[in-house]
């Protein structure tokens, strides 16, 4: 396989099935299916549906990989009712939710793990890791402001400190929609995700999330974690205070600029869209071919 490979039509099928959490949700969820053993599961990015991700999932499936994707609870088909009223931690997505990808994949085969953004963020809080080979993460920083570029910084600070507390306090939760900027996001996900959001190494400054960041240390998978230099949300300086978090992984660090993925922009959403695709799903595949995923 080639960086200049193009997406392949496909005759493998594409199921709809549901997973069931630890704690018992219900979460809408796709399996690209192929025939091996062989699984990625999807991380996807804060809410992000997973349909965001079909794309990718189509171009790993015509390598003859299995891939699963998921939407969290709350977030797309998943979403069961208003978000007024519904409890959750913005962990629940990572321990509970991403963690039955995970495990739906183990019961059946190899699992490999890519993530966008908050996927990055995921590895250590799941309880099933050890079932994960290695893992290539993109887009995934600390979150911190600090680390943006300007104005850029600016603006996500008043995301933050000014948007934020009014929009919530009329709806009950984030009207991210409303915004342009994904999915409606649930209470319990934006008061954890601007709390760390305001610390320069994200959960790994907060001592209330000791239960979350101690885990971090037992993951020994390799790990790509991939940035574009345009990337406002999560530039290299970013990537770099996060993934100090993953101590004991062998750590490799990837920065690509637009050009050298045949674009003008990739900004923190275009990893996973089909011009960026073309040039960056192939190297991707082939480092996780390196770490031993079997491609067709």
């Amino acid at each position: 396989m080639s960086a200049t490979d193009t997406l392949q039509p496909l005759s493998t099928p594409t199921h709809a099935i549901t997973l069931t959490t630890r704690d018992d949700v219900p979460l809408a969820a796709s399996h690209f299916a192929a025939p091996s053993d062989q699984f990625i599961v999807v991380g996807g990015a804060t809410a992000v549906p997973r349909g965001f991700y079909r794309r990718f999932a189509e171009f790993a499936q015509s390598h003859g990989v299995n891939v699963i994707t998921t939407d969290y609870r709350g977030i797309g088909e998943s979403r069961r009712g208003p978000l007024r009223g519904f409890e959750m931690q913005y962990a629940d997505w990572s321990r509970y939710d991403l963690a039955a990808a995970v495990a739906y994949a183990a019961q059946r085969g190899t699992v490999w793990l890519v993530g966008h953004s908050l996927g990055g963020h995921a590895l250590g809080q799941l309880p099933n890791h050890k079932a994960v080979q290695a893992a290539y993460f993109c887009g995934t920083g600390a979150g911190w402001h600090g680390w943006m570029p300007r104005p850029e910084r600016y603006r996500a600070w008043a995301l933050w400190n000014l948007v934020g507390p009014v929009t919530t306090r009329l709806y009950g939760y984030h009207p991210m929609s409303k915004l342009g900027m994904g999915e409606d996001l649930p209470m319990g996900v934006y008061q954890d995700w601007k709390r760390w959001c305001a610390l320069p190494h994200y959960f790994f400054d907060d001592p209330q999330a000791r239960a979350i960041t101690d885990a971090f240390a037992q993951v020994r998978i390799p790990i790509a974690a991939m940035v574009s230099t345009d990337d406002l949300w999560a530039p290299p300086s970013s990537r770099d205070a996060f993934f100090k978090g993953y101590r004991n992984a062998a750590l490799q660090a990837i920065d690509r600029s637009p050009a050298q993925l045949g674009v003008a922009r990739v900004g923190h959403m275009g990893y996973f869209r089909q011009q960026v695709g073309q040039q960056l799903w192939p190297q991707m595949l082939q480092w996780l071919a390196q770490q031993g995923l079997r491609l067709a």
